[in-house]
């Protein structure tokens, strides 16, 4: 217990019967928060435990990704706490640029007005004012799912103190060269109407159309082929590789560009592969990266042909017309002139997309503001490589050199009204400034601010040190950077991580944001599908924790999160963790009943029944692989671990074992209580993380204590028993087998059976009133019989059946069973053992029927076992 804590009290309230999640999470929740627990003190001496959440957006509810991502991030922190650290959780939200605006350009919508007709700086007030009416819904649901963030530091990437993080570094990148201006192809979307990165481009397999077109004349034909047939308006050359001797005659000659009144030149150029179609391609520098590279090399002009609606805006017959409209118009004409070679639709190919609204991409000539991204992803790189950071799974590094090691510049400049407004300032005589936040705006007469804002990747990219406080030396700052680890989704890899190394080793001189990448999977159906609304399958995660608890939530996503691996999850499963809150509400009830306790030391071994001994040598092996699991991040592993030992062995094997222990009294009864109530304390703070809300409940009662939230997480004391576990080993083994041939003898689990137990000499004899409780055996009378004997492990069960199973009846049920076990094995055997079915049959068939042998084999066995326990006749 910490020395927040009360001295522990004998139970002060009987529990309810059934444990009511509805009527425990809110309260308890809000008593946590009005208690402090949750809140990081940047003069304590603890030593720190930092972790970001990843942003939300303002724009978004809790959907089940942030459950699964939260539910791992609040088990982690609240185990931190526990073991006495310093814990920080930072709470806020993300402005989302493009997606705000979207949401908020509907709304608008729907009243018929767009944003132009309130102008930019109402839009933005209009923006602000959806923020704080809808915005913050986030909040409320991460309150019911338990997160412990520290609420009073929760922060905005558009708060005062993020943006003056963000016009700080934004002018350190300036003055150090690494932003700069300047006119690149960008991917345009044409609904959004703004730049996006190549990160936020989904690429997927459109049917589109392949046209082979003729461009020259006579001897100087040429035919390049294309899916964008409405771009050749702004070919300004076709290109060739240098050393492809069919079109050597016509390298710098000028050839006929058709359906125009220009001429173009043929150039030479290694980018062109000639083994390609016919190893000739259309060059246009405006429409197309590769081709603006091939133009930058070759002098040529750009040609804007499609204004930022993707219209096009030269050539008189194509002029207004949006670009598929002009694709079939132009193909139309090549097709009336003659110069359509060929044409294959559909011809499917991969198609960019804004990972926003879905439309298709433009790539589009444009002046943009760019990082350089260089000397910073080298930097990120390294931090990796030299083991300054830690990524976990160790697999997933491979994809993010692959990444660091080979990015492009990126472009950070958004044609939007809502975010970060790019500090530059123009000047009426070609003036650029960019300026700082504590530095003078320029005024006067034709001075205009930048009308673009940033990425808003560049914000949160700042996340580990601006909601600390930077660019000021808070205590905060040097309290709880770096980070001790990131939790995220290996999707947002390349958008949030990458971002985050880069400026962070900037900003912070060299110090990484954080010590490990901690990476998880996306949560899937129960069949392995992603979950979308657009496939009917996406879960409203409320909906389950109304209907089945927080804590069944959270216990399921854990059980399912394996380091880096997607996870399936479905009701049932669910299901079964309401299930287990159950299981662990009312075996923590019976122990109250029946008097466990937390009073005092443990008594010593010496005192303690083998039973006592087994279950606290299985406690601390539970608490050490726990605890490593923890270290790996192995959430699944660590759940899996405390339900079998809270479910299998402490519910059903001790707390059975232990009901005749109290029955009995005395100071075996008293011991067992004390031993009881420890394993339960300890089994609910190993729990606490992952299932805070039931954990709460019970441990308090149980102990007295002010909350888990601040007790003492668990230590491994070191106490081993082999011989215990051995014996108890053995009688369990007893029991389930007895259980099994009850069960095969179609005995009701209630139905008691007179019986003789052989014990003499059996490390079991101390056990036999429990061994006969469990199994319902009656001593044995006067008139037994021995009707089947049972030698399990050294023991020997004896039981008198008769008058409790009519034998030749079972006889006959059991023969008849017998014998369609073993026609089915005749049948599979008689299809294996036919060479022409094996040659025609599939694989899956042939894997069919080897089952099916296999089963008859078991049944046959087994029938025979039962068989051979009954009387003979």
């Amino acid at each position: 217990m910490t020395e927040n804590s009360q001295q522990p009290q004998p139970p002060t309230s009987e529990l309810p019967t059934q444990y009511a999640p509805a009527d425990v999470e809110g309260p308890l929740y809000e008593r946590w928060v009005e208690r402090g627990y949750f809140e990081a003190d940047a003069k304590s001496d603890k030593p720190p435990f930092t972790v970001v959440i990843p942003p939300p957006n303002v724009t978004g509810s809790l959907h089940l990704g942030h459950a699964f991502e939260h539910t791992l991030i609040d088990a982690m922190t609240r185990r931190k706490r526990m073991q006495g650290f310093e814990t920080l959780w930072q709470p806020g939200m993300d402005h989302a640029g493009i997606a705000t605006q979207n949401v908020v350009e509907r709304e608008l919508g729907k009243e018929g007005k767009s944003r132009h007709d309130l102008g930019r700086e109402a839009f933005v007030e209009r923006v602000w004012q959806w923020k704080g009416e809808s915005g913050g819904q986030i909040s409320g649901q991460m309150r019911r799912l338990g997160d412990g963030v520290a609420w009073s530091r929760e922060r905005f990437t558009m708060d005062e103190g993020l943006s003056t993080a963000v016009q700080t570094i934004f002018k350190r990148l300036h003055d150090d060269e690494l932003i700069y201006r300047a006119e690149r192809i960008i991917n345009w979307c044409p609904r959004c109407l703004t730049a996006i990165s190549d990160i936020e481009v989904d690429y997927q397999e459109d049917d589109g159309e392949l046209v082979s077109m003729k461009y020259g004349d006579g001897d100087d034909t040429i035919v390049v082929a294309t899916t964008r047939a409405e771009t050749m308006l702004g070919d300004t050359a076709v290109a060739v590789h240098p050393e492809d001797e069919r079109y050597q005659h016509l390298v710098g000659k000028l050839i006929k560009l058709p359906l125009t009144d220009r001429s173009i030149p043929v150039v030479a150029d290694e980018h062109v592969d000639p083994e390609f179609g016919t190893g000739a391609v259309k060059v246009t520098p405006a429409h197309d990266p590769n081709d603006f590279e091939i133009g930058r090399r070759h002098d040529l002009p750009s040609l804007t042909v499609m204004d930022e609606h993707a219209v096009i805006t030269v050539h008189g017959p194509f002029q207004g017309l949006d670009r598929l409209e002009a694709r079939s118009a132009i193909v139309a004409a090549l097709r009336a002139e003659g110069r359509i070679v060929a044409e294959k639709r559909p011809y499917v190919h991969s198609v960019g997309h804004c990972s926003r609204c879905k439309t298709t991409v433009e790539p589009r000539l444009s002046m943009q503001w760019w990082v350089k991204v260089g000397p910073l992803a080298k930097a990120a790189g390294d931090a990796v490589r030299e083991g300054k950071v830690k990524i976990h799974p160790q697999e997933m590094e491979k994809r993010y050199f692959d990444w660091v090691d080979n990015l492009h510049d990126w472009c950070i400049s958004r044609q939007l009204w809502w975010g970060h407004r790019i500090p530059v300032w123009y000047g009426p005589d070609g003036e650029v400034v960019c300026v700082g936040p504590d530095e003078e705006a320029p005024s006067g007469e034709g001075w205009h601010q930048d009308t673009d804002v940033l990425d808003t990747w560049f914000s949160s990219g700042l996340w580990p040190f601006s909601t600390l406080g930077w660019p000021e030396q808070t205590e905060s700052l040097a309290k709880f950077y770096p980070n001790s680890v990131l939790v995220t989704g290996y999707d947002i890899l390349f958008f949030w991580v990458a971002r985050m190394m880069m400026f962070g080793l900037y900003a912070m001189d060299g110090t990484p944001p954080f010590h490990t990448i901690a990476l998880h999977g996306m949560v899937r159906d129960q069949f392995g599908k992603k979950m979308s609304k657009s496939f009917g399958n996406a879960v409203n995660p409320l909906d389950w924790m109304d209907k089945y608890g927080s804590d069944a939530l959270r216990f399921t996503l854990a059980r399912g999160a394996n380091p880096g691996v997607d996870v399936p999850i479905g009701e049932d499963w669910v299901q079964g963790s309401r299930n287990f809150a159950n299981k662990i509400w009312n075996a923590t009830r019976f122990a109250l009943m029946n008097g466990a306790t937390v009073d005092g030391p443990l008594p010593d071994a010496s005192e303690m029944s083998s039973t006592d001994r087994w279950i606290l040598s299985r406690l601390n092996s539970v608490v050490a692989e726990v605890d490593a699991h923890y270290e790996d991040f192995q959430f699944a592993k660590l759940s899996d671990a405390l339900f079998h030992f809270a479910w299998d062995e402490v519910f059903d094997w001790y707390v059975e074992l232990s009901k005749t222990t109290f029955q009995a009294g005395g100071e075996p009864a008293e011991v067992s209580k004390r031993v009881l109530g420890e394993v339960l304390d300890v089994t609910l703070r190993l729990l606490h993380p992952v299932v805070p809300f039931v954990t709460e409940t019970l441990w308090t009662t149980l102990t007295g204590g002010e909350s888990v939230v601040i007790a003492d997480w668990p230590a491994d004391s070191g106490f081993r028993d082999a011989g215990a576990e051995r014996e108890i080993g053995t009688l369990q083994s007893v029991i389930t087998e007895v259980r099994r041939f009850r069960a095969d003898q179609g005995l009701q689990p209630g139905q008691r059976v007179p019986a003789r137990l052989s014990l003499d000499g059996s490390a079991l004899a101390p056990h036999e009133a429990a061994i006969r409780q469990l199994l319902r055996l009656q001593p044995e009378g006067d008139a037994f019989t021995a009707t089947a004997t049972l030698p399990v492990a050294g023991v020997e069960v004896a039981l008198d059946l008769s008058g409790v199973i009519d034998f030749e009846a079972e006889r006959k049920r059991l023969t008849k069973d017998l014998e369609a076990a073993r026609k089915e094995r005749g049948q599979a055997e008689a299809k294996l053992g036919n060479e022409a079915f094996l040659a025609k049959a599939p694989d899956h068939v042939v894997d069919k029927i080897r089952t099916r042998l296999a089963k008859a084999d078991e049944d046959i066995a087994r029938i025979d076992a039962q068989l051979e326990r009954l009387p003979k006749a």
